[in-house]
């Protein structure tokens, strides 16, 4: 047993790929499962918030799950190496499991206010802070590092699959049974979650590798911030991921719709440009996938990187759908590489004890802080234009990968073999 007190799995065959891996396989369809139970909440939530009470109330709901999730995800990462990364993410997919199933009985029986909706935000904004980080410290723990770059890539695969698959589900369910119905359909993928991670098995740390158990909390997270200050390959490869996210967040979500809508090509152009974003990460995903390691992994995203960021920016000064949409695909395509390689990097170079606070601050630029450029963007967008924003936006993502090419420790870093 391991100081977490969950059974270990035995060292993992390194000659078998990770796609043909069971333990692997269950994990990544415990992931997905839970990535689809996430989008039909939303969608369930969304469309029980709209329903009960006024649209700012509505926005209320919508925004405040955001709150503890970015407060919280420093110390969700603690939580994971403290009690192990299995303890915490069945602990957690349990937890929203049974509240959301809950809140689907109650709409089936009473019409309840606009507060228990506001309640059930936080306490899945909450749940996720402790969820993300223990879900993205597992892989090490149930593949050989030479198959982590896959793991990344066949994760990039899934959260494609969850994307196109949740919102034509959530919205059958909600138009079939209401909220309640689609709340009842996000809690039945949270348990078939449960049921798979449950059956998934890890290898247990080094014990020289274990987190001090009489170390406080505080302590422990200050501990993981000097660790990740200190490293010579995790410290660039973060900065490279914050600042790439707060460059990019803005144009891909918001500034697209805004676009779309200055050029008047719709809700329709809005998917085309969207759609090249998913379809170029997908490609990557499977590349990755198949390839499982790529040489000079640190120079490959830092340069794709780069140039998703100059491909980024040329969206805003797109003439026609057609040539936005394949600018989106080269977008995806280039940051979606980046962005595994930077997954798979950071899996392989931090030290087992510390992946859970490691992933928690990469997470926390991801979900928590780049989401805040929103409206930084639409407010830029409103004063200045399209194009100098897209431009500007593009330039500071760039500046990403720039940083990273600057790391002689980065720019030479390589997946294990």
């Amino acid at each position: 047993m391991s100081a977490t007190g969950i059974r270990t799995a035995p060292p993992p065959d390194t000659e078998k790929p990770a796609y043909r891996d069971g333990n692997v396989l269950r994990w990544l369809s415990a992931y997905t499962a839970s990535m689809v139970g996430d989008s039909i909440y939303f969608v369930a939530l969304s469309w029980a918030a709209t329903r009960t009470g006024s649209p700012g109330q509505a926005g209320l709901v919508l925004a405040v799950g955001s709150v503890p999730r970015a407060a919280l995800m420093l110390g969700g990462g603690v939580i994971a190496d403290r009690f192990g990364p299995r303890r915490v993410v069945i602990g957690s997919d349990a937890v929203r499991c049974a509240v959301i199933l809950a809140v689907a009985v109650t709409l089936l029986v009473s019409a309840p206010g606009i507060w228990l909706l506001v309640a059930v935000a936080l306490v899945f904004g909450v749940v996720d802070a402790l969820f993300l980080p223990s879900v993205g410290a597992l892989p090490p723990r149930i593949t050989a590092p030479g198959q982590l770059g896959r793991v990344q890539g066949m994760r990039g695969v899934a959260q494609r699959v969850a994307t196109v698959a949740a919102a034509p589900l959530g919205g059958i369910a909600v138009a079939l049974g209401g909220p309640a119905a689609g709340f009842g359909a996000a809690g039945v993928l949270f348990a078939v979650s449960l049921v798979l991670l449950m059956a998934v098995r890890v290898r247990e740390l080094a014990p020289d590798d274990e987190p001090g158990a009489a170390d406080s909390a505080w302590r422990q997270l200050v501990d993981g911030l000097r660790y990740i200050r200190t490293h010579r390959v995790l410290a660039p490869l973060l900065l490279v991921a914050a600042v790439m996210e707060l460059g990019f967040a803005g144009p891909a979500n918001i500034g697209v719709v805004l676009l779309a809508d200055e050029r008047g090509w719709g809700a329709a152009g809005m998917a085309w440009i969207v759609g090249g974003f998913g379809v170029g990460a997908g490609v990557a995903a499977l590349l990755l996938t198949v390839r499982g390691r790529l040489p000079r992994a640190g120079a490959v995203q830092a340069w794709g990187v780069i140039a998703g960021s100059v491909a980024l920016g040329a969206i805003g000064f797109a003439p026609s759908v057609a040539v936005a949409a394949v600018a989106g695909v080269c977008v995806g395509l280039c940051t979606g590489l980046g962005g595994a390689l930077i997954g798979a990097l950071l899996q392989t170079t931090a030290a087992p004890a510390y992946l859970g606070r490691v992933t928690s601050v990469a997470t926390l630029f991801t979900v928590g802080i780049a989401p805040m450029m929103y409206p930084v963007v639409g407010a830029a967008i409103g004063a200045w234009g399209i194009e100098p924003v897209f431009a500007a936006s593009a330039a500071l993502s760039a500046v990403g990968g720039v940083l990273g090419l600057c790391s002689r420790a980065l720019r030479r870093a390589e997946l294990p073999d």
